[in-house]
């Protein structure tokens, strides 16, 4: 039974719902409707321009129309009287084909049919830093090596408790918040769940981090790479395939290597195979070139890999395998779009277990001190365009993700590099002012 917003509002004292989707680039679009108005949203959906979001349209498309979806529903914790609801994109009474939220439950509609079900979880990564964004926002954190640093840590206490008393409150089930590997960088983890569901909760998380750290003075940013020498933002997806039910976990075999079952090694090989292509969705920005392909940072090591491989319990790999039953990919960064990160991996995933993908050797080496000894995998791309080009090179991933998504993200990433290249820099200036 879908349930009444308007009854679910007013049992709450919800005055305002912010009715939100997606868009392609990952910024969030909303409308602020009262709750007197929900009922007639809930049936035909909020309106809204497709052409002033990112979506691959122009000012003569018809309405684009958002329409809530009640199972992703959350008041907000720190504004009572308003509640986020994830909406899905219709445009004349047809679910529109490039939207992320649609594109998702079309992949995950794809593992039901085979009787699959995927569960995740995310770690994402953020600073807290000044407002106008130029540098951390605690002064008196300098530590060479700030992971773990428990006095930078609680000197944020303010803060990360906040998010966490609200992740509490909501019922996601958080279990750890730390300092990451970079000076005023964090990370908070909540329990892992269905595919559509980790998405909406990531979606609303970072809406969430960045709202409480404006209530506190602060900005907080989960871009890619924001400082020269530090860590970058990562958001590791950890992937496990269960059958229906939830009960019986699909990739789990005790008498296998790693305790990942043939089916799980096959899904694996989908990842791998498709990796290069992936890393369009996985990492979008120009920015996020600058993680997966860092020199060494300041505190040792980017955590970020740059070479396609996978190994057990080794963080220096593109994926590893930390105990039986489900992988990490520590590809994707923090300017990853929630939606299409599950996406991905739902669909090359699904491609491996269709052509029996063999994921390789695994390796168990340290990559950031021996890569170099392996010269049969493939490097990542090594900037947004070789990564674009990848993605349009691999048909089957392009017609997994759905022809319709795939021509109107490539064609408005291809976009944003043309307006990148046309910027002059310093690093110009500075290297051939002279010549």
């Amino acid at each position: 039974m879908t349930l009444d917003l308007e009854s679910w509002a007013k049992e709450r004292g919800v005055k305002y719902f912010m009715v939100s989707y997606t868009d392609l680039f990952g910024a969030q679009r909303a409308k602020l409707v009262p709750t007197a108005a929900i009922k007639g949203m809930q049936e035909e959906g909020a309106g809204f321009a497709g052409f002033a979001t990112w979506l691959d349209m122009t000012p003569a498309h018809p309405d684009l129309f958002a329409k809530p979806d009640p199972s992703s529903v959350i008041q907000l914790p720190w504004k009572k009287d308003v509640a986020w609801v994830a909406a899905d994109c219709i445009m004349e009474d047809e679910l529109v084909e490039q939207a992320p939220r649609v594109v998702l439950k079309k992949r995950i509609a794809e593992a039901a049919e085979k009787g699959l079900r995927v569960k995740t979880g995310v770690e994402a990564e953020f600073f807290l830093i000044t407002p106008d964004g130029s540098t951390i926002s605690d002064a008196a954190d300098t530590a060479e090596k700030p992971c773990y640093d428990q006095q930078a840590l609680l000197r944020r206490y303010d803060v990360i408790a906040e998010i966490c008393d609200y992740m509490l409150e909501l019922g996601w089930k958080p279990y750890q918040n730390d300092h990451e590997d970079a000076n005023g960088q964090f990370e908070m983890n909540w329990e892992y769940d269905d595919a559509l569901i980790t998405a909406d909760k990531h979606s609303f998380f970072k809406f969430m981090v960045k709202s409480v750290a404006e209530k506190h003075g602060l900005r907080a940013t989960f871009m890619p790479k924001p400082f020269k020498g530090l860590t970058g933002n990562g958001c590791h997806c950890h992937i496990s395939v269960w059958d229906l039910d939830g009960k019986v976990n699909a990739f789990a075999d005790k008498a296998m290597p790693f305790g990942l079952s043939q089916k799980g090694k096959t899904f694996l090989g989908g990842i791998m195979k498709h990796a290069s292509a992936l890393a369009a969705i996985t990492n979008p920005t120009v920015n996020s070139y600058k993680r997966i392909n860092a020199p060494r940072t300041i505190s040792g090591a980017t955590w970020a890999p740059n070479t396609v491989t996978w190994t057990g319990n080794n963080r220096t790999h593109m994926v590893r395998v930390p105990g039986p039953g489900r992988f990490e990919l520590r590809l994707p960064d923090g300017a990853v779009n929630p939606y299409l990160l599950q996406a991905i991996i739902i669909a090359a995933g699904l491609s491996g277990l269709a052509s029996d993908a063999d994921p390789g050797p695994h390796h168990d080496i340290d990559m950031y001190r021996d890569g170099h000894k392996i010269t049969d995998a493939p490097r990542l791309p090594l900037n947004l365009l070789d990564a674009l080009r990848e993605y349009d090179r691999d048909e089957g991933l392009k017609a997994a993700m759905g022809e319709a998504f795939s021509s109107a993200y490539l064609k408005l990433k291809h976009q944003e590099w043309n307006s990148y290249c046309s910027q002059f820099t310093e690093w110009e200036r500075a290297t051939t002012l002279d010549i």
